[in-house]
């Protein structure tokens, strides 16, 4: 079992080099660069891996991409803000020593994020389970432009690996919001929007305090305290806001 890690980077020079240790163990670091204009892909290459430059196609698609470039049919999905923790690194180089007609098609992991100085529990972020080391013959990137992930064939069966991908995705508050105004709300809304979904003046209004109950009481974001907190009124803005655009949209269209 040879195993090819994938990461797909743009202006992550601050990032990559940690990333790619995390996976020093794979047979083969492979980074798709979307033409960055910092020294991502300088970095890159000093850690040993064979980085290959490429347009911005969307993240599915640029996985997809990745993965398809592999030298080895076993992958290992990385995001340039994510770790391999050392109890995940020794589930996964188990695996090695394993027969091959006993594995399965692909394995998840739980993810930890780290925000506000704490490791979340709750607020719906953990164990956010996520399917990273594939077999790419039975499984394929899919998602149309937020919440990409891999579809496995059918039969191809899924279990979960121990330990966690560690996860450093935001670094403070205002980093927080520009995510959700930036990139998250406007792609959720383009994805509601060519989906076919549409929202109303009273969707737009139950959006936000659905999504700050939902993760502060009913997925368990109070354990969180403060982090918590912010994490659930951060969830009721992106809610309230991709509805919005989901109506100007939808206006823009009639």
């Amino acid at each position: 079992m040879k195993i090819s890690a994938t990461i797909i980077t743009f202006n992550e020079a601050d990032n990559i080099r940690a990333a790619c240790e995390s996976v020093a163990w794979a047979d083969e670091i492979l980074v798709v660069d979307s033409r960055s204009t910092d020294r991502t892909r300088e970095a890159a290459a000093g850690c040993g891996a064979r980085v290959v430059e490429r347009d911005w196609p969307g993240f599915a698609a640029q996985k997809q991409f990745a993965a398809d470039s592999a030298s080895h049919d076993w992958v290992f999905s990385l995001d340039a803000d994510e770790r391999v923790s050392e109890e995940l690194r020794a589930s996964v180089l188990a695996l090695r020593g394993a027969d091959e007609s006993r594995l399965a098609g692909g394995y998840r992991v739980a993810r930890r994020s780290f925000y506000m100085g704490r490791w979340i529990k709750g607020g719906g972020w953990y164990p956010d389970y996520q399917l990273r080391l594939y077999d790419k013959r039975r499984g394929r990137w899919e998602g149309a432009h937020v919440h990409e992930s891999v579809k496995m064939t059918t039969g191809a069966r899924v279990e979960t690996l121990g330990g966690d991908l560690l996860h450093f995705s935001v670094r403070d508050a205002a980093h927080h919001h520009r995510m959700i105004g930036e990139r998250y709300a406007p792609l959720a809304a383009r994805q509601m929007f060519e989906a076919g979904r549409r929202t109303t003046p009273l969707r737009i209004a139950a959006a936000a305090p659905a999504a700050f109950v939902r993760s502060l009481v009913l997925k368990g974001g109070f354990r969180d305290r403060l982090a918590g907190l912010a994490i659930a009124r951060f969830a009721a803005h992106h809610a309230f806001l991709k509805h919005l655009m989901l109506w100007e949209m939808q206006k823009g269209d009639e």
